[in-house]
């Protein structure tokens, strides 16, 4: 009997090993879930996939301001809210002709028709798609929450351009409008990764 021992505590170990090892995968695994939103919205935010628009810096946009040919573009705005936010949203112009490479702005309007305090979040996408890498913001609204008072209304800018890179860009020939779509949430609400695409 007392010959068998080692090999059971062979076996011991290697069980412990194996338990181990599972463990730090599903430990991996557990990391990589919490992880891939984050990277998944960095991803759009680097490549404006799934028209993720971009954040520019001031020098990026006196370098497209220095770049406009002074072709223009069609920008339409839309806003929406997600079910059971108490809030009234909506652009303060629906259209705007923009020249391409040149800063706008964009005002939307919100107010909160509840009797407590809101605070919600914005998540944002354009269309088409391939316009995301090329559409810039310089200052929103939805880099932050927003917190409302009972009735309070409030207006709310977005400076952006249009980067005029996208005139070269044979994915995008024929695009003659862009639309800025936004959604407003609950922020202890879980936020979806993009707004639907307006219809």
């Amino acid at each position: 009997m007392a010959s068998h021992a080692p090999v059971s505590g062979d076996i011991a170990r290697s069980n412990l090993r194996v338990g181990a090892l599972a463990f730090t995968g599903a430990l991996a695994m557990l990391g990589l879930g919490y992880a891939s939103v984050p990277l998944y919205r960095l991803f759009c935010q680097v490549t404006g996939f799934g028209g993720t628009t971009m954040v520019a810096s001031e020098s990026q946009a006196a370098r497209a301001a220095a770049a406009a040919t002074g072709q223009t573009i069609s920008i339409r705005f839309d806003a929406s809210t997600a079910m059971g936010m108490p809030w009234s949203f909506h652009p303060a112009q629906a259209t705007d002709t923009v020249t391409i490479g040149e800063r706008d702005i964009a005002t939307y309007v919100a107010r909160n028709n509840s009797d407590r305090p809101i605070t919600g979040m914005a998540t944002f996408n354009v269309t088409p798609e391939q316009a995301g890498k090329y559409f810039n913001k310089i200052q929103c609204f939805c880099f932050t929450e927003q917190t409302l008072a009972p009735g309070q209304e409030v207006t709310m800018p977005v400076l952006y351009f249009v980067d005029p890179a996208m005139l070269s860009d044979p994915n995008m020939k024929g695009v003659e409008q862009i639309t800025l779509s936004y959604t407003f949430h609950r922020a202890e609400e879980p936020l979806a990764a993009t707004p639907s695409a307006p219809q």
